[in-house]
């Protein structure tokens, strides 16, 4: 027994590792496939982006940090539509069901943003988006981000550099980049 917990325990360590080393994706390269689960659905899928869209990376749902920082951009989601942005997709390393969780707490009357589950964390290492955040929330979660994609192509990327803060990544500053 002891053997197979060591070799469970080995292969989530390689497997966080993994995740951990990707480098840091760049403007001007084609987004990895945004496969997560959407709060409405039951299995993960491949999102399907076009147009301008706008991808927030937040390290935990009902976090304070990104409580506060999810509601400016539900706040002010007409203004993004007139800056040609068609999709705003907050995304984090946490399950569907806690997501929906968070999506009913922050916008009980509903919301046009889209809450994805990376639960698996694999959006965020193929963008080499991921931190290990073990001794606050338990394992590797998503850097705190703001990515601008057109057609699939990362046009800008802003990344706190503290992911319990919201500096360059809240709606004003973004909204002001487009």
């Amino acid at each position: 027994m002891a053997s197979i917990i060591a070799g469970a325990a080995h292969t989530a360590h390689s497997t966080a590792a993994s995740l951990l080393s990707s480098a840091q994706i760049q403007p001007g390269k084609t987004l990895p496939p945004l496969k997560v689960k959407d709060t409405s659905l039951k299995r993960a899928e491949t999102v399907q982006l076009s147009g301008t869209t706008v991808i927030v990376g937040v390290p935990g749902a009902f976090t304070g940090t990104c409580s506060a920082q999810i509601p400016g951009y539900t706040d002010n989601y007409e203004a993004f539509k007139v800056k040609g942005v068609t999709g705003i997709y907050v995304v984090a390393v946490n399950d569907q069901f806690v997501m929906n969780a968070w999506k009913e707490k922050l916008a009980p009357n509903g919301t046009p943003i889209h809450l994805l589950a990376d639960d698996q964390g694999e959006f965020a290492g193929a963008t080499g988006l991921i931190f290990d955040a073990t001794p606050l929330l338990g394992g590797p979660r998503s850097k705190r981000y703001v990515m601008i994609v057109k057609n699939h192509e990362v046009g800008s990327v802003a990344v706190e550099e503290d992911p319990g803060k919201v500096t360059i990544t809240d709606a004003k500053t973004i909204l002001a980049q487009l």
